[in-house]
């Protein structure tokens, strides 16, 4: 995927010859943000990402994530539009234009569900879980794992299409560990870019003889599951007080009892959060178990707390 010219003026940018109006800030992290762009050629809107890069590592990076992106052309893998990497003096920025994805992400859904008071029916979590499901399984089906699957690098679209996104901690699927010196490099870098709430066990402590594989996402998938059904991730109430993350994941996952969801997806939850990655399904194994599930009950929309 070849590098497209861009040049910016005052209120508009120009990416691949095609020019857009720069309009507001949608959201900013520590080393990025993103605006919401239209394009002036076709008046479609785009959230254009812009990544600081302070160094040849970062750009790099920022290169990675493009090169992840130009490997899939899948419904439930957010499409990148186009891209460049901008001199800013001794500094770079990349820029990759996406979609503009008016749902937002799956994050914001379940917070506006909470403060409803209202929790996400069978349903919808089936076809949401069943999207992103596929999604996993195109990256799998490369050799690659995403390693940062949350709520929020999951957008909606107005029909509850779920789109993954956000693939800058894509690598390898198979990680081979043989020495302690790699097991650290291994730790290091997952502390870096695997999101703490969503890590799998095995990327905390990781042993000078083992294999990491595709299966970290099978937790992480685990989470969002959970989120969906109860509101927030299994660890994040315990990150945001500020205890260990690391120890309370060593202990098998306690299910808050509830008659809101079947028993079978219960037990789908539970098989995704095995402390043993080897014990955990792959993600054809849940496909497999979603299809056998039924969904629930017309009209069951919503249900009050």
């Amino acid at each position: 995927m070849g590098q497209a010219l861009c040049v910016c003026s005052r209120g508009t940018i120009s990416l691949g010859g095609v020019r857009y109006l720069l309009l507001h800030r949608l959201a900013e992290g520590g080393f990025s943000y993103v605006d919401l762009v239209e394009g002036l050629r076709d008046g479609r809107f785009y959230a254009l990402k812009r990544i600081l890069c302070h160094d040849k590592e970062d750009r790099q990076a920022a290169l990675h994530e493009v090169e992840m992106h130009g490997l899939f052309d899948h419904p439930n893998i957010l499409r990148l539009v186009a891209h460049c990497m901008v001199e800013k003096g001794t500094k770079h920025e990349a820029w990759l234009l996406l979609p503009y994805v008016k749902g937002g992400t799956l994050w914001r859904e379940v917070e506006a569900l909470r403060e409803k008071g209202t929790f996400m029916p069978e349903q919808r979590i089936l076809l949401i879980l069943h999207g992103i499901c596929r999604g996993l399984q195109a990256i799998h089906s490369k050799g690659y794992a995403h390693r940062d699957l949350k709520p929020t690098n999951v957008l909606l679209d107005e029909d509850d299409r779920p789109m993954l996104m956000d693939l800058g901690s894509m690598n390898k699927a198979r990680i081979e560990v043989n020495s302690s010196q790699k097991a650290m490099a291994v730790q290091d870098w997952a502390a870096q870019r695997c999101t703490i709430s969503y890590r799998a066990p095995e990327l905390f402590t990781v042993p000078s003889q083992c294999v990491i594989d595709e299966r970290t996402d099978i937790w992480s998938l685990g989470c969002v599951l959970y989120c969906m059904m109860f509101g927030e991730g299994p660890y994040d109430a315990i990150f945001q007080k500020g205890d260990s993350v690391a120890l309370a994941v060593q202990n098998p996952i306690v299910v808050p009892p509830t008659t809101r969801y079947s028993a079978a997806l219960q037990n789908l939850l539970s098989s995704m959060m095995t402390l043993n990655p080897q014990e955990r399904p792959s993600i054809d194994d849940v496909l497999h178990q979603l299809e056998g599930l039924q969904p629930a009950p017309a009209g069951q929309d919503t249900t009050q707390i």
